[in-house]
């Protein structure tokens, strides 16, 4: 049971104090604890890959993998990168490398060179597991541009000018590519000294150590590498279960990207954490694979971003599909719109959908809501504050406002990564002295606790003086019964500084004017909130995890402002 502790003084500081303890494990010893506990059950479905794995089944192939990739020479401590989908060794790889004291990194799938490059120097890689090709990309081209050296290279005697830390490319499937091994080599290579290895580590390994790293987005520099423990991510995995009621019984359907935390903390690591069946519907996100997958394993729970459930919910033959078993999962990843919310829970019977909130850097989750909430609770707020954690909402100033007062929040405990790897500034900047981590959100939370997220202060909008967070006027268009998307941007404009901009995608087979969307808001919201400019699109700019992009919005809309062509 978890106790929200409210100051006296109505302030917005919240601690999440809870008679559940944190876990002192490390993932390899709540993996292994899994595995006895639930053996011959299903652990992991991978329909595109003919998949069904039992615990032990896993179990076994993680400890080969464990094992192998020891006995190529890698030590506890050294950094993995791994550049693939989702798919049945990504799941291997994320317990083995954490058996093995490996750091896995976590490469995006639509990394290009220079991203790939800076990453893998970044974190001083000594291996990479990649898949040959994924979509349009063809990755055994560009690491072959990247590293010409590979094609005469010895595996594991790999030295290449661009990445000089990096000595074994390991190829998933069965061709083989000068330079590299295959993940049926690795496997093979674990001898009985290596599988001992494995054994003594699972007691030598601490909960405090690091363990994974996953880069953030980059939109206005360079990515930050976001180092997490252990302890972070086994109690995130935990606690976010929890607030699911999340069971062995459950079987988890897990279309968002593995290399994103909410694949690989909130799907499969909180799968492991409460013994429920993973289940990969596809290497990338394809809404009917995902339906088809929740309705022939009997899913009952749905993880998604709102853009994967829009585009769920707009599949042509939705309706013939039977999504009756669903019962939980988490939207979250970007601003939920409460009448998505509705949808959801109404058309795909997700009666108990919570919505999660916080960012890489807090292992991701901070604040939940629950199934017991309310269901206006459900839609309308980001939930409490996790158990473990706090969280305080400060002006610019740095100073805690008054309850229901907007600031930025600011988050503080297990969750919070140690640092940003080979980058102490930015440690320094990002994590204060008494490790508060700033959020770049403006939240309010109410008398109960419940926070909503008002916006990013970076999207707050300017105009003729009046402060205007977007996703207020977003969460309004969305109640028009014509428009399934909505994303509002400020653009410049000579007399107010800037004025409103909203992008807009209507439902199938829906027409509309501007001048009957801003109709629509006359009255309802404040005059200088309605959008002057309306552009309808067919999509939006999108990250690979469905977040929109309106940084490139912003671009283009300025772009075309000015009369100049936009940028590719």
């Amino acid at each position: 049971m978890t106790t929200v502790r409210n100051c006296p003084q109505a302030i917005s500081y919240l601690h999440g104090a809870s008679a559940e303890p944190l876990l002192g494990l490390t993932v390899g010893q709540l993996f292994d604890q899994t595995v006895a506990r639930h053996g011959d059950a299903d652990a992991l479905v991978v329909p595109h890959q003919g998949l069904r794995w039992t615990w032990s089944q896993l179990g076994a192939e993680v400890d080969r993998m464990a094992a192998g990739l020891l006995a190529l020479g890698l030590e506890p401590g050294d950094r993995i990168g791994i550049w693939a989908p989702n798919m049945a060794e990504w799941v291997v790889t994320q317990f083995a490398t954490a058996k093995a004291g490996l750091i896995l990194v976590n490469v995006n799938p639509a990394y290009r060179l220079p991203e790939l490059e800076f990453a893998l120097n970044q974190v001083e890689a000594r291996a990479l597991i990649t898949v040959p090709r994924f979509k349009t990309s063809d990755y055994t081209a560009m690491l072959e541009e990247l590293l010409p050296e590979l094609r005469n290279a010895t595996p594991g005697e790999l030295h290449a000018e661009r990445i000089p830390s990096l000595r074994w490319v390991i190829r998933l499937g069965e061709d083989r590519s000068p330079g590299t091994v295959t993940w049926g080599d690795v496997q093979g290579r674990g001898d009985a000294a290596a599988r001992e290895q494995v054994a003594e580590l699972a007691d030598m390994l601490q909960f405090d150590d690091p363990i994974n790293i996953q880069f953030t987005s980059g939109t206005t520099g360079r990515p930050k590498a976001a180092t997490l423990s252990h302890h972070n991510i086994v109690n995130n995995a935990w606690f976010t279960g929890l607030q699911m009621k999340l069971t062995h019984e459950d079987r988890m359907c897990i279309p968002v990207p593995m290399y994103h935390c909410f694949g690989m903390v909130l799907g499969t690591l909180c799968c492991v954490a409460h013994g429920a069946t993973m289940v990969f519907a596809s290497a990338g996100f394809d809404a009917g694979a995902t339906l088809e997958a929740i309705q022939d394993k009997r899913c009952t729970v749905l993880h998604g971003v709102p853009t994967m459930f829009i585009a769920a919910l707009d599949e042509p033959d939705f309706a013939e599909f039977d999504l009756t078993s669903l019962r939980t999962g988490i939207m979250a990843g970007a601003p939920c719109p409460a009448e998505l919310m509705k949808r959801v829970m109404g058309e795909m019977h997700l009666t108990e959908i919570t919505i999660a909130y916080g960012m890489t850097e807090t292992g991701p989750v901070s604040t939940q809501t629950s199934v017991d909430d309310p269901v206006e609770r459900r839609v309308e707020t980001v939930g409490r504050v996790l158990p473990h954690t706090e969280i305080k909402i400060v002006n610019a100033e740095g100073r805690i406002v008054q309850r229901g007062e907007p600031g930025e929040l600011l988050t503080r405990g297990y969750c919070v990564m140690p640092k940003y790897w080979n980058d102490p500034d930015r440690t320094a900047k990002a994590i204060d002295e008494a490790r508060w981590i700033a959020s770049g959100d403006v939240a309010v939370v109410d008398d109960a606790g419940y926070f909503q997220i008002v916006g990013r202060i970076k999207d707050m909008l300017i105009r003729g003086g009046e402060n205007i967070f977007p996703r207020e006027i977003e969460d309004f268009l969305y109640t028009h019964p014509k428009i399934e998307q909505a994303e509002v941007i400020g653009v410049p404009d000579p007399k107010y500084g800037e004025e409103i901009c909203a992008w807009i995608k209507l439902r199938e087979g829906e027409e509309t004017t501007d001048d009957e969307i801003r109709n629509f808001c006359k009255g309802q919201i404040a005059h200088f909130k309605i959008p002057k400019i309306i552009r309808f699109v067919d999509e939006f700019p999108m990250t690979i995890t469905g977040k929109v992009q309106k940084f490139v919005m912003r671009e283009q809309m300025a772009s075309e402002l000015a009369g100049k062509p936009a940028a590719e």
